[in-house]
């Protein structure tokens, strides 16, 4: 009925029909596959667009991959970022590399190994968050180009819509800062493997964005300052909307 009245209107109704396959003979039996370990698995359909999603919001769903050393700013910018997206009515979510490991990612270490599940992991997550229409922001320090290409290659590549931030800051800066006092215990040996020390950080070769400590004016630039950068590619580049056409505005 409310499809029926939308179109009669001239407006786009807003989701499919649903299809149900209750009842179905054993010829008409659904077909199922294996992904990675899991069998007899098929992936479901809904009938509610990510473009209807995303109309709803008045915003594009996008993933922005926060990526450098500890100690870099990725966290202080993540967060400075989503107060002001919040703030202009936009919905986000940040997913920190801390916070995840104290749930979801609690039972994986810091092996190489255990680094690319940690991405994976989170690439699929913030892909459910950014296909709902959710600007998604986040924070990993993601150590090595091959998981970071893995991240990218989970997202839908058609829609350009996984944007790289690479955190530029030197390590000596990062070792100054030491909000944790993590690079201080690595240097007396009470850390293995930690990145930027003994484990090595592989830096982007083509972000789509770049931050450094400072501006090409030679100023240093706060995490406010760098967080703007974000806002205004983000804006510049239409995740921020306008998204939903209004009905006098015709096709």
């Amino acid at each position: 009925m409310l499809a029926r009245t939308l179109l009669s209107r001239g407006m786009r109704a807003p989701v499919r029909n649903a299809r149900f396959m209750c009842g179905t003979t054993d010829d008409d039996k659904l077909s199922t596959t294996d992904v990675g370990k899991s069998t007899n698995i098929r992936f479901h359909e809904g009938t509610v667009s990510r473009d209807t999603r995303e109309e709803i919001l008045n915003q594009r769903g996008c993933i922005v991959w926060m990526t450098g050393l500890s100690g870099s700013g990725k966290s202080t910018i993540a967060y400075t970022l989503e107060h002001a997206l919040v703030n202009a009515g936009k919905l986000c979510m940040v997913l920190d590399g801390d916070n995840v490991r104290t749930g979801l990612n609690s039972n994986v270490g810091f092996s190489s190994e255990d680094r690319t599940e940690n991405i994976r992991r989170i690439a699929e997550v913030a892909k459910l968050f950014s296909s709902a229409g959710v600007i998604t922001i986040v924070s990993f320090i993601s150590p090595y180009e091959k998981d970071r290409k893995l991240a990218r290659g989970i997202n839908p590549p058609q829609r350009q819509d996984f944007i790289e931030c690479f955190l530029k800051i030197p390590i000596e800066e990062c070792e100054r800062r030491d909000p944790k006092g993590l690079y201080k215990k690595a240097r007396a040996g009470m850390i293995k493997g930690f990145t930027g020390i003994d484990d090595p950080y592989e830096e982007p070769t083509d972000p789509e964005i770049t931050i450094t400590t400072h501006d090409e004016n030679g100023n240093m630039q706060s995490p406010g300052e760098m967080a703007q950068i974000l806002y205004k590619f983000l804006d510049d580049s239409g995740y921020l909307g306008p998204v939903r056409k209004m009905p006098w505005q015709g096709e």
